[in-house]
């Protein structure tokens, strides 16, 4: 299929404004054209094909916020190949295991995670190409000798490629999620860029900044597609927040996308560390990926105004709420309404429950998708309905308004009473003394299971586990309250917010 550039592409505004900034990394601030990545993606590309690479092949990339990321994914993308982005945070058995899994030919590896991919051993049996960015690897070729003299012209059969991401594994194994490989032109527009356009107002003016890992699907499709539609993505290196406030600053940022463990890390800054910087750029803060606990949403909207926006969803992409400021001040908690197909409460027993009761939440969709070599896992999240389900429960109320309670498999079985942690943790976390709070069930011999919190304190603070106990007391049920208090010097949380919960307990 030989075609040009067209519509929401790299390489159409490459063609345009070849000198538009297309990337900035903060805060060492080195920065990408649209031309210097187009170019680089292309010499990739041209490598990765000539070593052998097909359309629906897979390109697994385990690197750091760097600029490289973006090289190696618009190379996949344009050659019709999948990208499976691998968290740096991972041990190397588990970034190993998704190397193997994926099925990938390609795996493009930063040198400063070289212990990591030392000890991955025979999980890298099945690759043919193994490319180094940032130095040495041993049994790599360096990023920049692969395409050094390879021509900068594009090929001739280029077309969209995909992603396939892996979830968190916050319970077990992660699971890759495999979305069907789309036969399009590059540039095709597709339900992210109408989403980024048509619903956050994202446009060549944009300036994104993305403060969380590009492992994640939304920090990489996101970053990806403000580059679709010719913006600027500004990439921070690592989050801080007294950094983030200045590359909103700096660069004159319009559009924020954070996770409530962000949110909480900037209103504990002091009124004085956040004043200091103006913030006037800012158009629109966006938020998801994690529960978000009211207080400190409507505490973010006290400091920002009415800015601040949500949206759930998951990387498998069945099911897609929205909520602006407006409407969250009149349904606090909400993650809003769908924006896709309609939703369904649904109970134990598989039938459809009335308003306002809590259940599976399941989404009406077109949109498909399976777990990588896992046909039982696919097919527990599907209905014969045609509706899917992405894990949680919650409940509707009788404006189409979605609120959720927790994930389905972090629910609590005390006493044969149903508990879940999230409402829990959402309280805790509001302590002056607690920086962060997990909630799980921990054996019990009478009960089954008991509400166990474990607890960071805040640095300096103090607190008792009989005094964070009599807080949850004056606020929730006392069935719903912690019997113990395990204080831990760190929560073994990804930067989305999400909880390794099976960690704690090793």
């Amino acid at each position: 299929m030989t075609m040009d550039p067209v519509g929401e592409h790299l390489a159409a505004h490459a063609s345009a404004t070849p000198d538009r900034v297309a990337l900035v990394m903060h805060p060492s601030g080195e920065t990408r054209s649209y031309r210097d990545i187009d170019d680089a993606s292309v010499r990739l590309a041209q490598a990765l094909r000539g070593r052998g690479m097909q359309t629906g092949d897979h390109l697994a990339v385990l690197v750091e916020n760097q600029a490289e990321f973006f090289d190696a994914v618009w190379a996949a993308l344009r050659i019709g190949l999948y990208v499976t982005p691998i968290s740096w945070h991972l041990a190397s058995g588990e970034a190993g295991y998704i190397v193997r899994n994926c099925g990938a030919t390609a795996l493009v590896a930063a040198a400063s995670l070289g212990d990591v991919v030392a000890a991955m051993g025979d999980d890298l049996a099945g690759l043919t190409t193994r490319i180094s960015v940032g130095g040495d690897l041993p049994g790599f070729e360096r990023y920049e000798d692969l395409v050094a003299g390879v021509d900068a012209s594009p090929l001739s059969d280029e077309r969209e490629g995909g992603w396939m991401f892996y979830s968190s594994g916050t319970t077990g194994q992660p699971k890759g999620i495999l979305p069907p490989l789309l036969d399009t032109d590059l540039g095709a527009v597709s339900f992210l860029t109408r989403l980024l356009s048509g619903l956050f107002g994202f446009s060549a003016d944009t300036v994104y900044l993305s403060p969380a890992p590009l492992y994640h699907a939304a920090p990489a499709g996101w970053t990806i597609g403000t580059q679709r539609l010719g913006g600027t993505a500004v990439v921070m290196e690592h989050f801080d927040a007294l950094e983030l406030l200045a590359a909103i600053e700096r660069h004159g940022v319009t559009h924020v996308q954070l996770v409530p463990t962000h949110m909480i890390r900037l209103l504990r800054l002091s009124e004085e560390e956040r004043s200091r910087f103006d913030l006037s750029s800012l158009q629109m803060v966006v938020h998801a990926a994690a529960p978000c606990p009211v207080e400190v949403k409507q505490a973010f909207l006290d400091w920002l105004g009415p800015i601040v926006h949500e949206f759930y969803s998951g990387s498998e992409g069945a099911g897609f709420c929205y909520i602006g400021p407006e409407d969250w001040l009149a349904h606090p908690g909400s993650v809003g309404r769908s924006m896709t197909g309609a939703i369904h409460i649904v109970g134990t027993d598989g039938e459809e429950l009335p308003v306002g009761e809590e259940g599976e939440v399941w989404f009406e969709t077109n949109r498909t998708f399976e777990y990588h070599g896992d046909p039982d896992k696919t097919k527990a999240v599907f209905d014969p309905r045609g509706w899917s389900w992405l894990g949680d429960v919650g409940r509707v109320d009788d404006e189409g308004y979605l609120y959720l309670t927790d994930r389905a498999s972090n629910m609590i079985i005390s006493g044969g009473v149903n508990i879940y942690p999230r409402e829990i943790e959402d309280v805790l976390v509001m302590h002056p003394a607690v920086d962060d709070v997990a909630v799980i069930g921990t054996p019990d011999g009478d009960m089954g299971e008991r509400v166990t919190a474990f607890v960071q304190l805040a640095d300096g603070a103090s607190a008792t586990d009989d005094e964070l106990i009599a807080w949850c007391r004056e606020r929730l049920s006392h069935f719903k309250c912690p019997r113990e208090v395990r204080f831990v010097d760190d929560l073994p949380r990804l930067p989305t917010g999400k909880l390794l919960k099976r960690l704690l307990l090793t």
